[in-house]
């Protein structure tokens, strides 16, 4: 079976679709069944780390898409920089969400033998099973930013050797698909 890049990136995106869509899922069934659960385990989550991570996606998504946007153009060196600050970004993201694993460390939160939750007993097991779903999220988008981040750096090693031009510049323009996602 031959399978061009761009229809085996666009069969990849989707089983990752699927795959965070059966995450996003069962959180939401979750958090309709045990609404009192979530309030109490919201309040073990950094929004302000979050927020710093989303700020932090759009950039990088902006600098992708202008590094595609240099490819198609022929702008070598523009392509460079904004793969560059692309990785920079993926980085930045990676070091946040450390961070917040961490938080979650010292305060006994991750899910196993060493999970506690004194403040609120009766929630013990379902606040469990949230931050479960919490580092299987996280976790795996964590993962995708690490294969992400593998590809911009062989990208920058291509677009170094001159290996794209406004003729040939497809594997920057898929990589440009995985990484918005």
């Amino acid at each position: 079976v031959v399978c061009s890049s761009t229809s085996c990136m666009g069969l990849c995106l989707m089983a990752v679709i699927m795959f965070f869509g059966g995450l996003f899922a069962a959180y939401t069934l979750y958090r309709g069944m045990y609404p009192e659960a979530v309030a109490s385990t919201s309040k073990h989550m950094a929004t302000w780390l979050g927020a710093v991570n989303t700020a932090v996606l759009i950039c990088s998504s902006l600098t992708m898409a202008l590094a595609v946007r240099s490819a198609q153009l022929g702008q070598r060196k523009l392509l460079i920089w904004m793969l560059i600050f692309t990785l920079f970004f993926g980085f930045v993201f990676l070091g946040v969400k450390a961070v917040e694993y961490h938080h979650k460390y010292v305060e006994h939160l991750i899910p196993g033998l060493g999970f506690q939750y004194p403040e609120d007993p009766q929630q013990f097991h379902h606040a469990q099973i949230l931050f479960i779903l919490y580092f299987a999220m996280t976790g795996f988008h964590a993962l995708h930013m690490f294969v992400g981040v593998g590809i911009l750096t062989t990208l920058i090693v291509m677009a170094v050797r001159n290996r794209f031009s406004p003729a040939w510049y497809t594997p920057v323009e898929i990589s440009g698909l995985y990484w918005h996602f």
